[in-house]
């Protein structure tokens, strides 16, 4: 398993290079990531690749204490209220976000399900995925500039 969480962070960080050496790009680059992608975004967080500067984190898994003390970058975590089994590794994240001295926001939606994002029709997630999306363009904006 670690292998591939290897290759997929060393793939991701090509697609960054690749996008930071467009003629009008920026030198800097984020993730955001859904579930599966969300634990992805998280753990290229770990990875630490040049140039990436913020991860947001929907509904998606922290890693493990040990990895996630090796994050360097901001870290926006948003999840639905009613998804324990992600929810429960919040409070590790932030522990040890807040021991290492980094930035990791974490923000919860009453009501909203694991995948609020697509799954609109619920009114709670509906609600969630009005208020995520705007927050998710503001941490850009706050750390890729």
């Amino acid at each position: 398993m670690l292998k591939l969480v290897r290759k997929m962070n060393a793939m991701v960080a090509a697609v960054g290079r690749y996008g930071m050496a467009l003629p009008a790009a920026a030198k800097m680059y984020g993730v955001v990531g859904y579930c599966w992608g969300g634990t992805a975004s998280f753990n290229h967080a770990v990875f630490n690749a040049p140039g990436m500067k913020a991860a947001v984190v929907y509904y998606g898994s922290a890693p493990a204490g040990t990895e996630i003390a090796k994050v360097k970058v901001p870290v926006l975590g948003l999840y639905g209220e009613n998804d324990q089994r992600v929810n429960a590794t919040i409070p590790m994240a932030d522990s040890t976000m807040r021991a290492i001295k980094g930035t990791f926001v974490s923000k919860v939606y009453p009501g909203a399900g694991h995948g609020f994002l697509r799954a609109q029709d619920q009114p709670a997630n509906r609600a969630a995925s009005l208020e995520a999306w705007p927050e998710t363009i503001g941490w850009f904006k706050k750390y890729l500039r």
